[in-house]
């Protein structure tokens, strides 16, 4: 197997227990890892992010939360809707010739932080 084969790999386990454990994955653990550590571009790290979402990747642990009691079905078929909607916006948005790799990682990196200040300071 190749070093970028393993490297993808791990980047994905990765994603996928921290997915299963918050909720995250795509944004907050595959796109810097392949920008930080792969040298890819934000925005071709992005798109691979979202291609690796397409399938159906929580079903397992959006089984376990459900036998859990710990799952709205509603609420979760509400929130894909703006996933849905939100992603083909944010996409086009991100893809606009006056929208830069460096800008999205600046954008990104605002996001960021502006969540972690939330979780560190106000909870």
């Amino acid at each position: 197997m190749s070093v970028l084969l393993i490297q993808l790999l791990v980047i994905g386990l990765t994603a996928g227990v921290a997915g299963g454990m918050f909720g995250i994955g795509g944004g907050a653990i595959m796109v810097p890892a392949m920008v930080l550590l792969m040298g890819m571009d934000q925005k071709f790290a992005t798109g691979t992010s979202i291609a690796a979402q397409i399938l159906p990747i929580g079903l397992l642990a959006a089984l376990v939360y459900y036998r859990s009691g710990n799952l709205n079905f509603k609420h979760a078929l509400v929130i894909a809707l703006g996933l849905v909607i939100g992603n083909f916006f944010g996409a086009l948005f991100a893809n606009q010739p006056f929208i830069t790799s460096e800008t999205m990682k600046k954008l990104y990196g605002i996001f960021l932080f502006a969540i972690g200040f939330r979780y560190l300071f106000f909870q």
